[in-house]
């Protein structure tokens, strides 16, 4: 959910040309330039009075942040909130921002493997531990909140929050939900053409469902097992089915930049940006491209470049395309397998043998067959007899990619190595959601014993490990 600040550029009026431009001004021919981009997001709990609440803004939140700047460097990020408030930070290329609920993400910096991906996810989570254990702070990763109630999770001030809160209702039942209550972990990869772009963004689509039982790691709603290994995922099946979801036009061959821009132009939009300030504007964008927007103020607004970079950074399928591809479909999960995650996706994405093999184990399927295999792996993961065997041969085509990359960390692994965790899983036919079952039970409840029991549960880093 970043934001796209106004510049010279961003603000020229908006040309047909600019609709594909976009895409193609981000590839990068030179394959060897292709590099990793990792976001991980976690939910905060505020342990040290023995309530374990959900984290506020004022008292918890921004005392994080304002630690990390004086602590380890980091700065204020160029977008400031409701008042002013400080909702971003930066540093070498890599920043933190606030989800609606307050749920912290790293947006990693754009890195050449996966052994510096990991390295700077460690030192994130070293960070954010020292900072957070002080402030008597908790973070834990799973897909969805395991205990809290919507009322209970506060908002962050963030103004483009205020019009999304408003607009989702009228599409869906849990945009709310997906707001406060999701947490993911997924990763950006460039693409040197039109025709990689579109290859990718179809073996992407295609396996994402089986990414989504790999990392499956959100069961518990409101203290409850609800029967899903993923409740994230199945949470994003109702929030809005215009910009939400496994996307057709990634199998129809050919794939085209205007194609995707097509459907893009079709979906309505959230908003348009002007000096710092949200606008709601809930119009197809092709219309307001075609007919501008007269706010409540009598000001009359023409389509930008940044606001279709804007628009196209609010839509939510399950992969996406930007200035890179981004694949979307993964609950958040605790560091021991949080690496796992680019390392998968560069091994079927940045090989093109790789490639290839994995798209052979979707590749017969008709659309409602994926959308049948995607519910089934958020429902059973890797209980599922047929996904865990389509989950083994995909992690065995990855290693092989990524082996075939050979690219050694000090200790002269290849970044196959970060699969181990993964294959474990796939062996013992558990996912992570299984493994917090096997520690919390089916009907832990929202008291204070099961809050603490689920902060231990799914924790990643902060207080709450020495209790009990």
């Amino acid at each position: 959910m970043s934001s796209t600040p106004e510049t010279p550029a961003s603000s020229a009026p908006l040309q047909p040309e600019d609709l594909t431009g976009f895409f193609r001004r981000a590839e990068r021919p030179d394959r060897r330039t292709h590099k990793i981009g990792t976001e991980h997001e976690k939910f905060g709990v505020f342990v040290a009075d023995g309530e374990y609440r959900p984290v506020e803004y004022e008292a918890h939140v921004l005392a994080v942040m304002n630690s990390f700047m004086e602590r380890f460097g980091w700065q204020p990020g160029g977008e400031r909130g409701n008042d002013g408030a400080l909702i971003s930070l930066v540093r070498d290329g890599a920043s933190i921002t606030l989800e609606p609920g307050g749920q912290f993400e790293l947006s990693g910096a754009p890195l050449a493997d996966v052994h510096l991906t990991c390295q700077e996810f460690t030192q994130h989570q070293r960070e954010l531990h020292a900072v957070s254990q002080e402030l008597g702070i908790a973070w834990m990763a799973s897909g969805f909140h395991p205990f809290a109630t919507r009322e209970e999770i506060h908002w962050m001030p963030k103004p483009r929050y205020a019009v999304m809160r408003a607009y989702l209702p009228t599409v869906g039942q849990r945009g709310i939900d997906m707001m406060l209550r999701t947490c993911t972990v997924q990763a950006n990869f460039d693409f040197a053409s039109e025709e990689q772009a579109g290859t990718r963004l179809r073996l992407a689509m295609g396996v994402s469902a089986l990414t989504t039982a790999l990392f499956a790691n959100s069961p518990y709603k409101e203290g409850e097992d609800r029967g899903f290994a993923s409740l994230r995922s199945d949470n994003w099946t109702d929030v809005d089915a215009a910009r939400c979801g496994l996307l057709p036009l990634a199998f129809e061959a050919p794939f085209s930049y205007e194609r995707y821009a097509a459907w893009a132009l079709a979906v309505p939009m959230f908003f348009i940006r002007r000096q710092g300030r949200y606008i709601p504007l809930h119009v197809p964008f092709r219309e307001y491209m075609a007919t501008g927007y007269v706010d409540p103020d009598g000001v009359r607004h023409t389509a930008t470049l940044g606001d279709w970079e804007l628009h196209l950074s609010t839509l939510f399928p399950e992969i996406r395309l930007k200035p890179y591809l981004e694949v979307r479909g993964c609950d958040s999960v605790q560091q021991n397998i949080l690496c796992a995650l680019p390392a998968l996706w560069k091994g079927l994405l940045y090989d093109d043998d790789a490639g290839e093999a994995a798209w052979e184990l979707v590749a017969d399927l008709d659309f409602g067959e994926r959308l049948t295999l995607w519910s089934e792996c958020r429902q059973a993961a890797l209980a599922s007899p047929r996904v865990r065997a389509l989950c083994q041969r995909l992690l065995t085509i990855a290693r092989e990619g990524l082996d075939r990359a050979d690219i050694r960390d000090r200790r002269g692994r290849t970044e196959a190595f970060f699969l181990d965790p993964l294959e474990a899983l796939v062996a013992a036919g558990t996912s992570a959601a299984d493994v917090a079952r096997a520690k919390i039970g089916p009907h832990p409840g929202r008291d204070v014993a099961a809050r603490r029991a689920f902060v231990r549960a799914f924790h990643f880093a902060g207080a709450g490990l020495e209790e009990g």
